[in-house]
């Protein structure tokens, strides 16, 4: 919708010294919540719904109202002392390129900061993120001495997965195991590196002439998780062109069949559906419906 995106920064987040005031942990008794509106019911980091996004002391405050941006940033400024950033170019370890068509998102200084502190800076590109065919097990392969590396790695690969769907499975299979590491986990996670440092210009663009029309895509990997025999859940979802959530998670119980696995899938795909359809509504959004749910199984036609 073109809307005008500023970031800032708040100055005095973290107070140091000692402090007279009670602080609550939670609403004292006798304050009143905040009226029907202000706050978003699916997602309390969204504050003064339509105006501002908050991450401790980083903030994101956009709107199709420049006036009333300038009067939120005054009224913080008042309040905390901010510092004000201009146009959202870096967030969290994301990079934002904005033009007329658009909004590109990608984690290129972040992946590159992760390539040196492994020390794969000079590794060779690998064309695929993950090795085809490979099943990872928890009793295969020498357990690494240093648990806290290949932690460390997943971890920063979690955050990645924020800009980069391609990695999705990759990450899922890999945070399986941190509990005790072995050896050939961290060679694949190494591989994913490898993979990162040929696509360090992949991102998620999201056209400005985007429709509103919600649709999402999901299917199950049925009986491949010899270990646990629990099967995979896989979706994505978007909103026009534009993908906006995806996930590969195993699911809580084991299917007895193929069947009863697809249909697990697309009940927590619908789940995700309505959410999103909830918070657009939040946002002022409207959604046409119906919503189209597509799976891809020999077993169902959706």
């Amino acid at each position: 919708m073109n809307w005008n995106l500023q970031q800032l920064d708040i100055n005095n987040a973290f107070l140091h010294g000692y402090i007279d005031e009670k602080l609550y942990m939670q609403p004292p008794p006798g304050c009143s919540k905040a009226l029907p509106g202000q706050v978003c019911k699916l997602k309390r980091s969204l504050y003064g719904l339509r105006h501002a996004v908050a991450y401790v002391d980083d903030l994101l405050v956009t709107g199709n109202n420049l006036q009333l941006i300038l009067e939120v940033k005054q009224a913080l400024h008042k309040a905390y002392t901010i510092k004000d950033l201009g146009d959202l170019k870096y967030f969290l370890g994301i990079e934002v390129t904005r033009s007329n068509s658009g909004i590109l998102l990608n984690h290129r200084k972040y992946i590159l900061d992760l390539l040196s502190s492994t020390k794969m800076e000079n590794c060779k590109v690998a064309p695929f993120p993950f090795p085809k065919g490979l099943k990872l097990s928890t009793i295969e392969g020498p357990a690494l001495v240093d648990f806290e590396i290949y932690r460390r790695v997943v971890g920063k690969l979690l955050y990645l997965n924020m800009t980069r769907p391609d990695i999705s499975y990759d990450v899922q299979q890999l945070s399986q195991f941190l509990s005790e590491p072995r050896t050939p986990h961290y060679v694949v996670a190494l591989h994913v590196l490898k993979y990162l440092k040929g696509t360090l210009n992949h991102g998620l663009f999201y056209a400005s002439n985007n429709s509103l029309l919600l649709r999402a895509y999901n299917d199950a990997d049925w009986g491949t998780r010899a270990y646990t025999g629990r099967s995979l859940t896989s979706y994505c979802v978007f909103l026009g062109d534009s993908l906006i959530s995806w996930k590969t998670k195993k699911q809580k119980v084991v299917s007895k069949s193929s069947t009863e696995a697809e249909y697990r899938s697309m009940s927590q795909t619908t789940s995700e559906i309505v959410w999103i359809e909830v918070l657009l509504q939040d946002l002022l959004v409207y959604v046409p419906t119906p919503i189209t749910l597509f799976c891809t199984t020999s077993q169902l036609n959706t």
